[in-house]
């Protein structure tokens, strides 16, 4: 059972069949007159189209792109270079995605001050503190939506009348709540938005950004005039053709895989925490995605829960595949202020629409037994019964965990 949807998703037979004409038969480069090109031509708009309709934009307000990384990059260092003259002051938070985070670390290389705000211990930001980062010299605003790691869904839209009453740009990271949750840019106030096809059972490669009409930002990619001039580089065809009708699907069916996939979270959130002892679930417990669940459990090591998981044919994760690789905590939960140890006790489960075969019972059993193996083996585990389930690393009352 693969329960990994926040890493990426499997191409929907809908999708696939309206994907493969194009790598054949209709093959043409859209910039062409000829008849071939004219028929690529009319697929790519057809799927800015659907794009736009999915949420609520014009098709002249889609640039295509090749994923969620590059739309946000896009979004800001596009703003950011049209804008330095403006201003050089940035206001994002301290969880969002690599893709947001290290582009504007290299900006802070080039001048540009960048806030990142705290979130609380339930991963969500304070309007009132995004008000108060406000300056004079600041010119975009850069939140996610929702958090890819424990689901959290951000204030984003009380956020984006705050931008727009002072004239700010604000761009926002859709790829993990588009598809899950309603996402239109009219209510959200948004002048920038990014959307990856891969999460929403799309093909890989392939991603938008939406910007506002009358929103102005300097491209990264030069050439020979694409996408409104914004995005050099023949498009790819397959991919956007599969993402539109991606696009399209996840509309149409958005309401009845919310309600399904939040029953099955909430059955499986309450069945673990009964069972294991000294589990938890990180993040807000209302404002979050429908189909994604992070738990973490004291004394156990994440990365040996995966491979005991996966022994038993259950695919998850510990945190984001970007930074899987990584040995460090994840800076998402240790924001939380979570102990770095806890942190490294977690497991991210998120859902998809054929999840509603997945036997939770199952695999509740299977988490149980993997988590009382690893900590058999764990001195953190031991030591936490000594001090009556609470690790204390003093011993004594000045713990702050005791």
């Amino acid at each position: 059972m693969y329960l990994d949807n926040s890493a990426t998703t499997q191409v929907s037979q809908e999708v696939f069949e309206e994907m493969k004409p194009f790598f054949i038969q209709e093959y043409g480069n859209p910039s062409t007159l000829y008849k071939l090109g004219r028929e690529s031509k009319k697929a790519l708009e057809l799927a800015r189209q659907r794009v736009a309709d999915s949420i609520n934009a014009k098709p002249e307000e889609i640039i295509f792109t090749s994923g969620g990384s590059e739309s946000d990059n896009l979004a800001i260092k596009g703003i950011a270079s049209k804008l330095f003259k403006k201003g050089k002051h940035i206001i994002t938070t301290e969880i969002e995605h690599p893709a947001v985070k290290n582009t504007l670390k290299f900006l802070e290389s080039f001048g540009f001050e960048v806030t990142y705000l705290p979130v609380y211990e339930n991963g969500i930001i304070k309007v009132e503190d995004v008000e108060d980062a406000i300056t004079d010299e600041t010119i975009l605003i850069s939140i996610m939506h929702g958090n890819n790691e424990i689901g959290t869904i951000q204030p984003v839209e009380e956020i984006g009348k705050i931008a727009r009453e002072k004239g700010i740009k604000f761009h926002i990271d859709a790829v993990q709540t588009f598809g899950k949750i309603e996402v239109d840019v009219e209510k959200l106030n948004v002048d920038l938005l990014a959307l990856s096809s891969h999460k929403i059972n799309g093909p890989k490669g392939v991603g938008a950004l939406y910007i506002r009409k009358g929103t102005r930002v300097e491209s990264l990619i030069h050439g020979g005039g694409q996408e409104r001039g914004i995005r050099g580089g023949t498009e790819n065809i397959p991919g956007i053709v599969g993402f539109g009708k991606a696009c399209e699907l996840a509309s149409t069916q958005l309401e009845a895989h919310k309600e399904k996939l939040a029953s099955i979270r909430n059955e499986l959130a309450e069945k673990v925490l009964a069972t294991i002892p000294k589990a938890y679930v990180n993040g807000d417990q209302e404002h979050r995605l429908p189909n994604l669940v992070n738990f973490r459990f004291s004394a156990i090591e994440g990365e040996s829960l995966i491979l005991l998981l996966d022994a038993q044919g259950y695919q998850a994760s510990t945190g984001s595949a970007c930074s899987s690789n990584s040995l460090e905590a994840s800076p998402v939960l240790t924001a939380l202020g979570l102990d770095p140890v806890d942190v490294h006790g977690s497991l991210r489960i998120s859902l998809s629409p054929e999840s509603d075969k997945f036997d939770i019972d199952n695999f509740v059993d299977v988490l149980a037994n993997a988590v009382a193996r690893l900590r058999e083996m764990s001195p953190l585990w031991n030591q936490e019964i000594d001090y009556d389930g609470v690790m204390c690393k003093k011993g004594n009352d000045s713990c702050k965990r005791c």
